[in-house]
């Protein structure tokens, strides 16, 4: 018999009558098969190419007048035209909140755009239903370049990523960009609710997001309609002022000690 085994038998049960509150500290073997699992469930989140496959009933958005099909991307493969609408939307849509960072931001964003580990969800109008009255609000020139195969226009996208923070995998939220005239008929919401069935599929503790403060509309609908919060790495939870939030949705326990917590943060 192992001469270790009473100890750890009495061990064990001062712990299950409550003598002890200490937590008991885990083995190297364990934090290092836990590492691994995360380590492959981010890697075998990444490899897939269409997540959209696993959720049929997401490829289309039919409401409030909209009729929209979505499909699927990724960074390394973006076409020119597609690599110019993504930009033009940015800008459109952020260089208001960014302000005077945006010249530098811009040059980080399209770093980030075509990257291999970005994921995109594209919304393109269904080709039977473009007519004079859905033309987007950027140029004649760019919205000419914006159809794909046999869909019409683009009028937003989606671009996230499988990563890890604090040890915990998340699928963060780096762009959700829509379109003016097609905000607020839904179709933002469809999207994220699409992204977090995507997170809890693959296994991801959380869903992410950076969101700048002076984007009041944009904080409002994670806050308040998505139920969203911020979180504990989010620079004004740490005391640092900075232009932006960090916001979170959990789906576990140690995602939710880790990123919303802030006792166990030390705070």
């Amino acid at each position: 018999m192992d001469s270790k085994t009473p100890q750890r038998r009495r061990r064990s049960s001062v712990i299950q009558n409550g003598t002890i509150t200490r937590e008991k500290k885990p083995k190297r073997s364990e934090v290092l098969a836990k590492k691994k699992a995360v380590e492959q469930s981010i890697k075998s989140a990444r490899a897939e190419k269409d997540h959209l496959a696993s959720f049929p009933e997401f490829r289309h958005f039919v409401n409030n007048g909209l009729s929209m099909c979505l499909k699927s991307g990724c960074g390394d493969t973006l076409s020119s035209p597609v690599k110019h609408y993504v930009q033009s939307l940015l800008k459109l849509n952020m260089e208001g909140p960014y302000g005077s960072e945006w010249l530098d931001e811009e040059k980080v964003k399209r770093r980030e755009m075509v990257a291999p580990e970005a994921h995109y969800i594209f919304v393109h109008e269904d080709a039977n239903s473009v007519g004079d009255e859905t033309r987007m609000m950027l140029s004649a020139e760019e919205a000419s370049t914006s159809c794909v195969e046999d869909s019409g226009p683009l009028v937003g996208f989606l671009h996230y990523r499988f990563v890890l923070e604090e040890d915990v995998p998340v699928l963060y939220v780096y762009e959700l960009q829509i379109e003016p005239r097609v905000q607020g008929k839904g179709l933002g919401k469809f999207l994220m609710q699409l992204i977090e069935l995507i997170a809890q599929k693959k296994c991801m503790g959380a869903v992410m997001l950076t969101v700048q403060k002076a984007n009041l509309l944009a904080l409002n609908f994670y806050l308040s309609k998505l139920r969203y919060i911020i979180s504990t790495i989010s620079p004004s939870k740490m005391g640092i002022e900075k232009s932006y939030e960090i916001l979170c949705k959990t789906f576990n326990d140690e995602a939710k000690t880790i990123l919303e917590t802030m006792e166990n943060r030390g705070f």
